[in-house]
């Protein structure tokens, strides 16, 4: 096997590995190691939970005693940081290791590292190779880059329609349109998030938890949950503010919000973030939530916010199940309002697109094709 050959296989392991920390690891990024000489591995690890150790600690605290690493080459999914935060440096770790050789399949957009890793390396005398799988690499920790370079969540769009594309009856009935398969796929995908959205008319009408109540996953904890609103009447007796002194819940409210209701609702543990404009509640709801180290934030409706998030070009993931149902009637919502495309040939289209069959569901999912 020639050394790049070599280079790729060991990089797409890391790559691999890496993906063990989706949910655990957030507002950091995933990142894998491995070390190996040549063909051998030698130790492998991930960054496993947000605060402890990163992936090129934990791959050389695998290493077996003794072991002579001085012919190794390691490989890191993201550049080695170079500055002490929740831990130190994994640069200092790797030098004083005796590693020789790093390959780097990325470089860190954060400020503090971009570039200074790779630069502290080369000044120890180590040989740094940059570039390998560095695609997938990207892919990988898409939803950190938006945090870092765009100052806002990594929007995830979920929802469920029937075979007529529609995600409630004419008269709001939505429960339930996919099957039990299906909802449980959802639990999972909540249970990775920060924050899951609703509109204000979603959360009246369905009273939803907005929980993660899977069986098999390794993420143990719950989302933050936010109603988008203008006026909000959240009933205080809802699923919502009845657990918010449990898990957080957040209400946004406009000018023209009831001032009484919105202070029942904080004697209840909700916060309300109050916003002067209804024009500026869904950028000003973004920036609070980066400010607050969101990374991941899933989308469950409706069909109103949905279509705002897409008209702003604002929606990076999506994830549809897809029932073999009919219910027709033109008053009848879709999952996407707003505005929407002018011409078909402008419509947003799916990359990395994955298809799957749950039951009698179809379950679609797939990023925005301007990643």
């Amino acid at each position: 096997m020639t050394t790049s050959a070599i280079d790729t296989n060991w990089m797409q392991r890391a790559i691999e590995i890496a993906q063990q920390g989706l949910g655990n690891v957030e507002p950091n990024p995933m990142v894998g190691c491995v070390i190996a000489n040549q063909e051998q591995l030698l130790a492998e690890g991930y960054h496993k939970q947000f605060g402890q150790a990163h992936a090129e600690v934990n791959a050389l605290a695998n290493i077996a005693p003794d072991t002579d690493l001085s012919q190794a080459s390691m490989y890191v999914t993201l550049e080695p940081c170079c500055h002490h935060g929740k831990t130190p440096p994994c640069t200092t770790a790797i030098i004083d290791a005796g590693i020789k050789r790093v390959v780097v399949a990325t470089m860190d957009p954060n400020r503090q590292v971009n570039g200074g890793g790779i630069e502290l390396l080369k000044a120890a005398g180590i040989e740094v190779q940059l570039g390998v799988c560095e695609t997938q690499a990207n892919f990988l920790i898409a939803p950190y880059v938006q945090v870092t370079q765009n100052k806002r969540p990594w929007i995830v769009a979920k929802w469920a329609m029937t075979l007529d594309g529609k995600i409630a009856t004419t008269n709001g009935s939505s429960q339930w349109i996919s099957n039990e398969q299906s909802r449980a796929v959802v639990h999972q995908l909540r249970a990775r998030m920060d924050a899951i959205l609703v509109g204000h008319k979603t959360a009246n009408y369905d009273n939803p938890q907005l929980t993660a109540r899977p069986t098999e996953t390794n993420v143990h904890r719950q989302a933050i949950r936010i109603v988008l609103a203008q006026t909000p009447t959240l009933q205080l007796d809802s699923h919502l503010v009845s657990s918010a002194d449990r898990i957080p819940v957040i209400v946004t409210a406009g000018p023209d919000a009831n001032s009484d209701h919105c202070q029942q609702l904080i004697n209840n543990g909700v916060e309300i973030l109050a916003f002067d404009d209804n024009q500026r509640i869904i950028d000003g709801l973004l920036s609070a939530l980066e400010q607050r180290k969101v990374t991941n934030l899933l989308v469950e409706g409706g069909s109103q916010v949905l279509g705002s998030l897409f008209d702003r070009q604002l929606i990076d993931e999506v994830h549809v199940f897809i029932a073999p149902n009919l219910v027709g009637g033109t008053a009848a919502p879709a999952a996407l309002g707003g505005n929407g495309i002018a011409q078909m040939t402008n419509a947003l289209k799916l990359a990395a697109t994955q298809f799957e069959t749950l039951g009698d569901n179809i379950y679609v999912s797939g990023r925005t094709k301007r990643h």
